[in-house]
Formats: C-alpha cells, sequence, structure tokens
C-alpha cells in the first residue's frame, strides 16, 4: 500500500520524493539531467509541496480578536521560555500562553494546588514538587498561589474537615474496571459524605457509589459482546426521537476548571482523565468520576407505566450500560456533566438522559432531581432530562 506523505517524517518526505522524482525523471525519459540537476529539481519539488501543505497556528490576538499575527522573539522566565507575538491588525505584543506572568510552569502551579487540597501541609506540598519536579518552591509561594485560586478551587472551604475524616492517603478511592475497556472510577470519600449528609435524600447515592467497588455490583452485565451487540448496549451509542427541548447554554466554574485542568494533560488522550481528577480533587461539589451506570429491563418496564410519560427505548435490548464522567451534588440536584472537546459542535442530550433514567431508578429518586449538562474550557450546556421525556403541563 502506497504511504500518505503527510503522515512521514520531515526526513522520510525528503527520501519519498528522492525516490518518487527518480521514478518519474525515469519513466519521463528525461535521460539528460546531471545528477546536480536532479537534486536541484528534487529540492525545488520538496520545498514546494512542503510551502503547500505547511499549516501556521491560528494564534489569536487578545486584544482585537485578529488573526494576523506574527511570532516576536521569545521571553526568558526562571524556570521557562515564552513565546512572544505581535499583532499586525493593532501592534500589540502578547503571549498566548494561561499566566505568562508567572515565575513558575503553570503545570507545577497546579501540581501543588491538587497536592495541597488531598491533605498534605505546605512543607509536605513542597517536597513532594521538588521529588517529582525538581523544584525547590518556597512555602510563601504555594501558600500565595492557594489564596489566588481559591475561588475556583472552591475545596479550600471543605478540607479542613475532610482532613478530620480521611488522611491524605485514602481521601480517594480509586478501582480499574474492566468493562471492556478498563475505566478508572474514582470518588472523593469526604466531600461524598458531606454532601449527603448536606441533601440527605440523596443518600442512597452514598450506598450506590460503594457498592461498585463490591462483589454485589453486577460488573458481568458491561462485559457484552463489544462486536456484536455494542452499539445496542452503550448509552453513548443510540440515538433516539425524544421531545424538542433546549440545552441552555452559559458559563459555569467546570469552564474554568477545565480551561485550568488541560494545562495538565501531555496529549489529547489524556484530557478527560486530567479533567475528571482536577475537578475531583480541588473543586466542592464533584464526588465521583467514571460512574458506572446500567438500565434494565425491569427499569425500562417502570418508565412506560409512568402516566403521560415518554419512554423511548421500548425496542432497544436491555440493560444499556454506560459511565458518567463527572458526578456532582450541587444546588439540592445530582448534576451529571460529560467533557465534550468543542462542546458546541456536540449534543449529546439522549446519552446524559439515559444516564439519567438508569441513575433515577437506582436511587429509586424522581427524575425532576436530576440536571446533566455537556461542557469544555469554553461552553456549558445544561437541561433537565425530565423534559425530555415528560411534557411540560401548560
Amino acid at each position: 500500500m502506497a504511504k500518505n506523505p503527510k503522515s512521514l517524517s520531515i526526513r522520510s518526505k525528503i527520501r519519498y520524493f528522492q525516490n518518487s522524482k527518480t521514478h518519474y525523471l525515469q519513466n519521463s525519459g528525461i535521460r539528460c539531467l546531471s545528477i546536480p540537476k536532479c537534486v536541484t529539481f528534487i529540492y525545488q519539488q520538496c520545498l514546494q509541496y512542503f510551502m503547500q501543505h505547511k499549516t501556521k497556528p491560528q494564534i489569536t490576538c487578545p486584544s482585537c480578536i485578529s488573526k494576523n499575527t506574527i511570532k516576536r522573539g521569545k521571553r526568558k522566565r526562571k524556570l521557562r521560555i515564552i513565546q512572544q507575538y505581535q499583532c499586525k491588525s493593532c501592534n500589540k505584543f502578547f503571549s498566548p500562553e494561561v499566566q505568562n506572568n508567572k515565575t513558575y510552569p503553570l503545570d507545577i502551579i497546579l501540581k501543588a494546588l491538587s497536592t495541597y487540597n488531598l491533605g498534605c501541609n505546605l512543607k509536605q506540598t513542597s517536597e513532594k514538587i521538588e521529588k517529582r519536579n525538581k523544584i525547590k518552591i518556597p512555602l510563601s509561594t504555594i501558600s500565595n498561589w492557594l489564596n489566588e485560586y481559591k475561588s475556583i478551587c472552591t475545596f479550600s472551604r471543605l478540607r479542613k474537615q475532610s482532613l478530620k475524616l480521611c488522611s491524605p492517603q485514602n481521601i480517594l478511592f480509586q478501582q480499574t474496571l474492566s468493562h471492556i475497556q478498563p475505566y478508572t472510577f474514582k470518588y472523593h470519600k469526604a466531600k461524598l459524605d458531606f454532601l449527603t449528609k448536606e441533601n440527605p435524600k440523596f443518600s442512597a447515592l452514598k450506598d450506590y457509589i460503594n457498592k461498585i467497588s463490591s462483589n454485589k455490583f453486577p460488573h458481568h452485565i458491561f462485559t457484552y459482546n463489544k462486536e456484536t451487540n455494542a452499539n445496542e448496549q452503550r448509552a453513548s451509542q443510540l440515538k433516539f426521537s425524544h421531545l424538542n427541548i433546549k440545552a441552555i447554554s452559559k458559563s459555569n466554574q467546570a469552564n474554568q476548571l477545565a480551561k485550568l485542568a488541560l494545562n495538565l494533560a501531555k496529549n489529547n488522550n489524556d484530557r478527560h482523565t486530567a479533567i475528571q481528577d482536577f475537578m475531583l480533587i480541588n473543586d466542592s461539589t464533584t464526588i465521583a468520576v467514571e460512574v458506572p451506570v446500567y438500565l434494565t429491563n425491569w427499569d425500562s418496564g417502570y418508565y412506560k407505566h409512568q402516566r403521560r410519560f415518554v419512554f423511548p427505548l421500548n425496542n432497544y435490548t436491555t440493560p444499556i450500560t454506560g459511565h458518567i464522567d463527572i458526578l456532582q451534588i450541587r444546588n439540592r440536584l445530582i448534576h451529571i456533566l460529560d467533557y465534550k472537546p468543542e462542546a458546541s459542535k456536540s449534543k449529546p442530550i439522549e446519552q446524559l438522559t439515559i444516564y439519567s433514567l438508569a441513575l433515577s431508578r437506582k436511587l429509586n429518586l424522581p427524575l425532576y432531581h436530576f440536571k446533566c449538562a455537556w461542557f469544555d474550557e469554553s461552553s456549558y450546556y445544561e437541561f433537565f432530562p425530565l423534559h425530555v421525556v415528560y411534557p411540560k403541563i401548560k
């Protein structure tokens, strides 16, 4: 099979063009070209190809939102080098990096926040960062970071109480679930305890989350044959007709947390985990991530017999399974969140509605106690799953 030149490295691309142009010259009957001329010909063709296919990063000026920008040198910090840009429209200089006026890299700052919020004191936090990253950070600097980010990392108001319940070693529970593919289920013990005590009607949620790690949870139903009926059983793959609703677009703290957490992701595959971990450790409402849920035939029967209820899954094979990205208790509601890169182009209403239907039955709670949302670092869209399957009374 012929290789796609776009997928090759620069050195491989030159070799690719050398071979292809040599064949071209031989097949076209051009025999009078000397070796220097052949090399020049190949070089010109390679240069033309790279000029046509090179892609420039679309750097936007924060002042005038123009994309007519160019690189203008670099600024050296104590521990990093920052690329500077100039806007040709307004002539202003800027750097696209978040927190570019900091001495320390942003990922070091975020790791320090997470380490502290897991229960370590300032000295222990500094020692852990020094051991992992070979950077010595003064205690006063870490303290300043905590004050600066406390409006976003709101776990600070629960931290003192949390340490009375859990030590830094066991404040988080983690288990890898072998559900066709591995899912790392995690929950925050202290927040789960606080928030279910503040909302006693959600006490069944604590029991459900604790049950997941036991042998009483039906993990076997998540190990279906992925070749034959994956699309029939995975909530994320199902599409169905439902009542017409409009998701509300708004700004949410999840956007700010996601924007920070993405600085901890080494690649695109790490984005989900980075955001889940950062929210679980640093906000005051996220209680669990990668929570497995399932909708059985019995659950379907319950919804079918509810008056005025529109149940759209009559023709689908049960159990239907899924894993909730982020689970929160906030404003006296259970919030089911799903991180979607480029959220403005997604609309996972069916997926999130199934998650709500399933968890509603497992907790024996009415559906009006649930709210769903999908988000990225700049957009947040939310809706009530009840409005998807139950018509509003006019």
